[in-house]
């Protein structure tokens, strides 16, 4: 049977592209999903109720449409539907998805929603947090820590971490999220420094955590510079993209993504870990643009190192900071569990063994390895 013009194929292979309707348009949940078509190759065809909507021109192809309280809206949508062949419909508006799920059913064609519910995809990322918090509180790590325990801050606060946290884009996984909740707590007074900090996730929640418990200030110590993004890993398949980061912009995004939570209590040096360490120890203040000026007290309570992973790297990084971690205070390797080298575990286990006599807790947790130094120190074998 010949097709007419303006009539959908339902013989068409499922295979075909066809066009998929953003509508509204201009929602910031349908910009972001039209890169997500632009990127997969997914044609699509904006929409909007506006006589003029700002968003049109980016699109490649627009469709006007009433509002769906107008009486000609499913005349019109159906028309929509016929002339540019859509395959799907795309809605980030509740109220508006709720009427296109009852409407496309009675409209004769196959045309679905894409998305589900926008109310349970908002929600979403919350209820995950909140459920992560609980979790976290219920059933907390039985840590071996010489630290007396602090009191738990409350459930809301706890998936304020998560939830924030989880945002920035970075490696810090909920499992290494729900030890540092724990550790903090365990955790003397004292400076947190963060030895790799490139967007600032795990940065965001030290700094969180040391707010909640009354650790001290954080600093960032990050060159953010391509030549030291360079790790020499097995099969050079993480080296092989550091072509993709642009070290300027990942700086402006770590500022972006810290500054709102800090209270005169963060900051950050952009320099080499080692350059980084002796700077450290000269001067009890960091100064820069962003964050203004921050005391540090010269003595570690949590040290996270999660800078250039290559041997050489890791051992200057541990021989520079770890000296300055005091009695009860943290030392977290991560990636200490690397699927592309052994940096961070041969060095970590040459402390480990050189240091055991000094060490209330060790336990690996995710990829990274947390360690106390005892309240009770004696020397290093």
């Amino acid at each position: 049977m010949a097709i007419k013009a303006g009539q959908i194929n339902i013989h068409e292979p499922i295979g075909a592209l066809k066009p998929t309707l953003i509508f509204p348009a201009g929602m910031p949940r349908s910009l972001d999903y039209l890169e997500k078509c632009r990127r997969e190759g997914q044609p699509v065809i904006g929409s909007s109720s506006l006589p003029y909507d700002v968003c049109k021109p980016l699109y490649p192809a627009w469709a006007y449409l009433p509002y769906i309280t107008d009486s000609t809206f499913r005349d019109a949508l159906t028309k929509t539907i016929r002339e540019h062949g859509l395959g799907m419909i795309y809605s980030p508006n509740p109220v508006v998805w709720n009427y296109l799920q009852r409407a496309l059913k009675d409209i004769d064609s196959e045309v679905t929603l894409v998305n589900g519910s926008p109310v349970e995809s908002e929600l979403g990322d919350y209820r995950a947090a909140l459920q992560h918090a609980n979790k976290a509180l219920n059933f907390p790590l039985s840590i071996a820590s010489s630290h007396p325990l602090k009191a738990p801050v409350s459930e809301l606060e706890i998936a304020i971490l998560f939830k924030h946290g989880n945002v920035i884009s970075g490696m810090c996984d909920d499992e290494k999220i729900a030890a540092l909740c724990e550790i903090a707590r365990h955790s003397p007074e004292g400076d947190l420094v963060e030895i790799g900090s490139w967007w600032g996730k795990s940065a965001f929640i030290l700094a969180k955590l040391a707010q909640y418990y009354a650790i001290g200030n954080l600093l960032c110590v990050d060159p953010w510079k391509s030549e030291h993004l360079v790790q020499h890993d097995k099969g050079g398949l993480v080296d092989g993209g550091i072509s993709q980061y642009d070290c300027e912009e990942a700086l402006k995004v770590f500022i972006m993504n810290l500054l709102p939570y800090s209270r005169g209590d963060i900051n950050y040096l952009r320099m080499p870990s080692t350059a980084a360490a002796a700077t450290y120890k000269s001067g009890e203040t960091v100064h820069s643009a962003a964050f203004g000026t921050t005391h540090y007290t010269g003595e570690i309570a949590i040290l996270h190192i999660d800078g250039n992973h290559s041997e050489d790297a890791v051992r200057a990084d541990m021989e520079s900071w770890c000296e300055r971690v005091k009695a009860g205070g943290w030392i977290i390797v991560d990636d200490y569990l690397w699927p592309y080298g052994d940096g961070p575990r041969h060095i970590a286990d040459e402390y480990l063994e050189a240091n055991h006599c000094r060490l209330s807790s060790a336990f690996v947790m995710g990829t990274a390895l947390f360690m106390q130094i005892s309240l009770e120190q004696s020397d290093a074998v």
